[in-house]
């Protein structure tokens, strides 16, 4: 962070604003800096008219603009080219006739040194350095009468040229430079012209544009979404009724100033409104919300790792955030997707692993399509010819041979549907029904061991077929949104979202996070087997498991780190265990190193069944889950 410049050398010259300004803040220097923040990373100043503050910091990391081109080319010549500033300025004249001279001159004719000089000419010598402008954008200031105004002031313009070659000087609308450059920590000083306090004032405008009313509430708009991202910031203007309705939420305090341009010496005196705006301090609520009856249609299965039961706690912390895109990067069951989906967030989804992005293909990124009667009769052709792999592959191992038989069939009459989305509702359906047909959900075992003898598992595998059919049917809504699901590595993706949301694999020493161990007969299934690296000679006919960096706890702290990294600009939303590493210090660490603020929710969760629930009176299943926040 920067604070603004103590030092004074033997040859140091403190600059000064090189043009009069009306509405210049020099009177007010000495409020403004008591009451800006003693440390800063950019010094943002939209509105720069004399820069009467920007000099007296001189800070070194500066972004200045305004909406005056004239203006905005004087800094950027005394910038780039003092000298020739300078040796131009020698040749002009504290003389009437010269001065409308110059005055009739139009800029579009000159080079920009010129322009500069002419710029900085008018203004010490017209009347009351004002800047106004005829309906056809000429200057039309009466000349001065001043006896000896100081045209050239090459001391002060060596002095100002310093500090400007290091800034960043632009010609821009404010709201265009505060969206792109304005970043927390940053501190902005908002000098925008003035409300008028009565209709005959003086003291109306002195840009080209007017500032009309509708400007101003924009301008206050601006400045709460300043606050929000975590800017400090300064604004003035005059004591008017409409400055405390637009800003009624912040510090607000009057002084007293001079007025130079009213022609009445009795009318020289004002009141000026500082306002004042602390970057905004969240305290992120731990109260879960309600979610749409949509998210009751969602035909849930018994994922390992699934949040279907915390998504009130998730929708909770993220609803206290403005954001319209996701990205959902370890999809997994799909529910929070979906979650979100209702929510009418526009979703991008993804998992590395196939029947996972298959189930976000099939109810996040599809809006309408949906199965029918002919298109079941197409996928129950029992007359089709199989190639019985999984018949011949898993005989014994998982289901029954007429189960067995049935999902050959499906996987054989499945390239007969035409619509992509269509197959893959049915291989969504099918995934459903042999993840409930099958005891506890996974394929790490073999046999009927875990049968407690409940309705999953007395049903057929078509009857199960059937049932995920209507239940995934039933779920198919249109959001509105482009949505869209991936099936990628999470590490490489360059897709970003206004919220991030990461529910990776946790590493703990009591358990592995192998999904492709329990899940391996599913992702085979939509993958159809290819591209899989098959174990023969293992009991559950497995396929070699896809590498993570989540797998091992060395890798695993560097992939959170590169994460985070990666998604910096974005919301975060982390779901973790207390039973993980990194542990939850580290991982406050490590996202700290890229955001701002980072608080943590913890959920008491007991999982539906964990790895050593054998274990009578020490079930290792009653974990804190953790949301970690970042923003």
């Amino acid at each position: 962070m920067q604070q603004q410049k103590l030092f004074e050398g033997k040859d140091y010259i403190k600059p000064r604003p090189v043009l009069k300004w009306a509405g210049g803040k020099t009177q007010m220097i000495d409020v403004l800096v008591s009451n800006m923040p003693k440390k800063f990373n950019k010094y943002i100043e939209p509105f720069i008219g004399g820069g009467a503050l920007f000099f007296e910091l001189e800070p070194e990391n500066a972004i200045i603009s305004d909406s005056n081109p004239e203006l905005i080319n004087l800094y950027k010549v005394i910038a780039k080219d003092v000298n020739g500033l300078i040796d131009k300025l020698k040749e002009m004249k504290n003389d009437e006739e010269f001065y409308y001279m110059i005055r009739a001159i139009d800029p579009k004719t000159l080079t920009d040194v010129e322009k500069a000089a002419r710029t900085l000419f008018l203004n010490r010598t017209c009347y009351n350095g004002l800047y106004r402008v005829n309906k056809k954008g000429e200057f039309n200031v009466p000349f001065g009468k001043y006896k000896n105004p100081k045209i050239c002031d090459e001391e002060n313009l060596h002095a100002v040229s310093r500090v400007l070659k290091n800034t960043k000087i632009i010609h821009s609308d404010y709201k265009d430079i505060l969206r792109e450059y304005a970043e927390p920590d940053d501190f902005i000083f908002l000098d925008p012209p003035y409300i008028p306090i009565s209709q005959n004032s003086d003291f109306k405008r002195y840009t080209k544009e007017q500032f009309l009313e509708k400007d101003q509430k924009e301008l206050a708009d601006e400045v709460k979404r300043l606050r929000d991202i975590g800017c400090h910031a300064l604004l003035t203007n005059s004591n008017h009724p409409l400055v405390y309705e637009l800003y009624k939420e912040f510090e607000i305090s009057v002084h007293q100033t001079k007025r130079n341009i009213n022609s009445k010496a009795s009318k020289r005196t004002g009141e000026d409104v500082l306002v004042k705006i602390e970057p905004y301090k969240r305290k992120i609520s731990t109260d879960p919300l309600e979610l749409p009856e949509q998210m009751d249609k969602f035909p849930s299965t018994r994922f390992m790792g699934s949040k279907e039961k915390l998504l009130n706690y998730i929708w909770g912390v993220a609803s206290q955030f403005e954001f319209e895109t996701v990205l959902d990067l370890f999809s997994g069951s799909g529910v929070v997707s979906y979650m979100f989906k209702t929510q009418n967030k526009q979703v991008l989804s993804n998992d590395y692993m196939a029947f996972s992005a298959n189930i976000t293909k099939a109810l996040v990124e599809n809006n309408h399509v949906t199965l029918n009667g002919k298109d079941l009769e197409i996928i129950l052709n029992e007359a089709t010819t199989t190639d019985n792999f999984v018949s011949e592959t898993f005989k014994g191992l998982y289901f029954s041979d007429e189960d067995n038989a049935f999902i050959d069939m499906i996987r054989s009459n499945l390239p007969m549907l035409e619509n992509d989305m269509k197959k893959s509702l049915v291989l969504m359906a099918l995934v459903r029904a042999c993840l409930k047909k099958r005891p506890r959900g996974i394929f790490t075992y073999t046999g009927n061991r875990y049968d407690d003898g409940r309705r999953d598992l007395t049903l057929t595998l078509k009857e199960q077929f059937l049932e995920a059919i209507e239940a995934v049917n039933s779920a198919v809504f249109d959001n509105g949104k482009e949505n869209l699901s991936c099936h990628g590595d999470s590490m490489t993706m360059e897709q970003q979202a206004d919220l991030v949301y990461i529910d990776p694999p946790y590493y703990s020493p009591l358990s592995d996070n192998e999904y492709v161990r329990r899940y391996h007969f599913v992702e085979g299934l939509v993958k159809d087997w290819q591209d899989v690296e098959m174990q023969w000679h293992t009991k559950t006919k497995k396929f070699k498991n896809y590498p993570t960096p989540f797998s091992k706890r060395a890798t695993a702290y560097e992939a959170f780190d590169k994460l985070f990294e990666r998604h910096q600009n974005s919301i975060l939303i982390v779901s973790y265990s207390s039973n993980s590493l990194p542990t939850k210090d580290d991982m406050m660490a490590i996202m700290k190193k890229y955001k701002r603020h980072v608080e943590v929710v913890s959920v008491d969760y007991k999982y539906s069944f964990a790895n050593q629930g054998h274990k009578v009176g020490n079930n290792k299943n009653d974990v804190e889950e953790y949301l970690f926040v970042g923003y």
